[in-house]
């Protein structure tokens, strides 16, 4: 086995990181906050002081980190990745962030002799926690070849999207895309049906053996109906994926009006308070609309 590297141990990269070590793997792990670093050594983890230090010790570097200006930071900042990697290591980026710079990471790093992969996954904690996450990769198929029995480890759906670094994370983009829309249009389906004095559970309970059957009205409707708001997948990492999507299609000159409309009932949802809360909690601000609670 290589020598593995885990920058990013917060609810996701702490468990990613915890099924490797837990499938034997030494895994040089680092995070900004110490005691996550120190709870990982407990487990086996070898921990390190800064990102440089983990790229001296590892021949794939695995980054978990929230958005496209911590990958950055993460790299090519003040004790980063680019300072200890070397020619023949291999970068793995498993955030959410923007497919542009990713191609733009990636030929840095190509620059040095450090290749890259962009992994962006779907799952959510749960996914993180069960080892079920789909994982979306970008780059050189040899590459992808090498990781893969670590992608294995960590998730369930392993799908090589294409050579190039950035289809991965055009992948997630689109993802994002659907579960947004998705989620919004549960809350209208659940909220109508309230409206008209129906009971949403059974609705929802019907259309789950219908065309409309997703997983999304499965787990997010059961939250809505349930008023079980707690983060599962937080409203402001939701609102930053629909930034990207929305942020790259400007630049692709496409528009995406009910991406952007998704966002705006995501944004008012932060506007109450709300950032903290699971992606379902979209149905509040419908609430707010309709003057009328599921």
């Amino acid at each position: 086995m290589a020598d593995l590297g885990f920058i990013g141990l917060g609810i996701m990269g702490k468990p990613m990181t915890g099924h490797l070590l837990a499938a034997g793997c030494a895994v040089h792990v680092y995070d900004l906050v110490s005691e996550t670093v120190l709870k990982l050594a407990s487990q086996g983890g070898l921990a390190c002081s800064h990102g440089r230090e983990v790229a001296q010790k590892a021949d794939i570097i695995f980054i978990m980190v929230p958005d496209t200006p911590d990958v950055e930071a993460v790299l090519f900042g003040r004790d980063g990745v680019a300072g200890g990697a070397r020619p023949g290591s291999i970068v793995v980026d498993m955030s959410s962030i923007s497919p542009i710079a990713t191609k733009e990471f990636a030929r840095r790093l190509d620059t040095m002799g450090v290749k890259m992969l962009d992994a962006p996954v779907s799952g959510g904690q749960v996914g993180a926690e069960n080892a079920t996450l789909s994982i979306m990769v970008g780059g050189q198929s040899e590459v992808f070849r090498q990781v893969k029995p670590y992608f294995e480890i960590m998730g369930r759906n392993i799908v090589h999207v294409g050579d190039n670094n950035g289809d991965g994370q055009t992948c997630k983009v689109a993802n994002q895309i659907l579960v947004a829309l998705t989620i919004e249009a549960v809350g209208e389906a659940l909220l109508f049906a309230s409206k008209a004095g129906a009971d949403p559970a059974k609705v929802r309970e019907a259309l789950l053996g219908g065309f409309a059957q997703s997983r999304i009205l499965e787990v997010s409707g059961e939250r809505m109906i349930g008023r079980r708001f707690e983060p599962g997948f937080r409203i402001r990492h939701q609102q930053k994926d629909l930034n990207v999507a929305l942020q790259s299609a400007r630049s692709l000159g496409l528009s995406l009006p009910g991406t952007a409309v998704a966002q705006e009932m995501f944004n008012a949802v932060v506007a109450q308070g709300g950032s903290d809360l699971d992606h379902s909690a979209v149905l509040l601000a419908l609430e707010a609309l309709a003057g009328h609670k599921v």
